[in-house]
Order: structure tokens, then C-alpha cells, then sequence
């Protein structure tokens, strides 16, 4: 049995979103956020030391990094349905579109995301990650022309890793202008797996300060 260590309002949201559309079984313990610093609880750094979520035990390994347990959740513990193979010529992409996430869009996504609960960015910092991030959802915009999904024409783990770096844009209105990213957007939390998701676990963002 797969062990994932959920963390409020956190990544952690996506495994049990791929548990739940892979057929994949799991147990889960639940951590709140410190309401004052809205950090992980020590409990949590019992599991791993990071105190990172999400943690994932599984074939006697202690895991983080979401696009990781991914992966490995796919490949090794389900029928791969929500992957795609080796020799698929898409493969690449895939992996590409898996890892793209925590790579290129994570830094300047949770930056300018987070930004308004610490007060902000300094002006310079703050144009810099702001042109950052338009840039990486033209991107999207451009590569979800015509399709429902990211890779091979089909809901992959790469889909999953990609949704919770939407959520924060789409709480702050910047899929209105990019029809492709939000059509992609709303099909994706449409889905059951997702909503039983936050049935599970709880809304993906941390609510507004007050």
C-alpha cells in the first residue's frame, strides 16, 4: 500500500488526483498548515525531512518531487493508462510536458502567486517574473491549439502536474484572455477524478489572508 503524506492547500493535491484516476491504491494522512506561517507542521517532517509535500512512501522508498512520484506511480504502479510508453513516438514530449511544470513554469508561478500574501514583489523582481509567466502561458496557449490534452492526445500525469500551476492564474483572471488555456483549464476540474480530489483533500489554494 502506497502511503501519500497530504499537506493542505498544497501539491500534494496531484497524487491523490492520479490515485484516484489511476485505479492506484493508497492510504493518506492529512496535515494542516500552521495558521500563522502557513508552513508545514513538524509532524510532517517525521516522514521526510524536507517536511515537503507531497511525500509519498512506496516499495520501501520515502519520495518527493511531484513530477518523481509521477512517474514512478505510473510506470510501476498502475497500467500506465495515465502515461505514456517508451516507444511511443510522443514520448518525449511527454516527459517533456511531466517535468515542465516544477522546471520552466515553477519558480515564477509560485513567486507572483504567493507575492500578495508577503506583501508583495520589489518593483524590478516583480516585472521580471510577471513577463515570465505571459510568456510561459503564451506558450501553453499556442501548444493547446486544437487539442484537449498536453501530449498524445489523451489525460496524462503530465496534465495533472500542469493543472495546479493554472489555478493560481485562474484565480487571478489571466486565462480570460488565452481561450485555449482556460478551455483546458475548466475541462480539467470538470473531471470526477478532480473533484474527488477536493473532496478528499480540500481546495487546492490557500484561501486570501482576512
Amino acid at each position: 500500500m502506497i502511503k501519500l503524506h497530504h499537506l493542505q492547500y498544497s501539491r500534494s493535491s496531484r497524487i491523490i488526483w492520479l490515485c484516484e484516476e489511476g485505479g492506484i491504491p493508497y492510504e493518506m494522512v492529512s496535515y494542516d498548515r500552521d495558521p500563522v506561517t502557513r508552513r508545514s507542521p513538524p509532524e510532517l517532517g517525521e516522514a521526510h525531512r524536507l517536511a515537503k509535500a507531497p511525500t509519498v512512501e512506496v516499495d520501501g522508498h520515502v519520495m518527493v518531487e511531484s513530477s518523481a512520484i509521477i512517474e514512478y506511480l505510473v510506470e510501476k504502479h498502475s497500467d500506465g493508462a495515465l502515461g505514456v510508453a517508451p516507444d511511443h513516438p510522443e514520448r518525449a514530449k511527454y516527459l517533456e510536458w511531466l517535468h515542465f511544470a516544477e522546471g520552466t513554469m515553477g519558480m515564477s508561478f509560485i513567486l507572483t502567486g504567493i507575492a500578495p500574501m508577503l506583501g508583495g514583489l520589489p518593483e524590478l523582481l516583480g516585472g521580471f517574473l510577471q513577463a515570465e509567466v505571459d510568456k510561459i502561458l503564451d506558450h501553453l496557449e499556442i501548444e493547446l491549439e486544437g487539442k484537449d490534452f498536453l501530449v498524445a492526445d489523451k489525460f496524462t500525469g503530465a496534465d495533472i502536474n500542469l493543472h495546479y500551476m493554472l489555478e493560481g492564474r485562474s484565480a487571478l483572471g489571466e486565462l480570460e484572455s488565452r481561450p485555449n488555456c482556460k478551455r483546458y483549464f475548466e475541462a480539467l476540474v470538470a473531471r470526477p477524478g478532480y473533484q474527488k480530489t477536493v473532496e478528499l483533500g480540500g481546495p487546492v489554494l490557500l484561501p486570501k489572508p482576512g
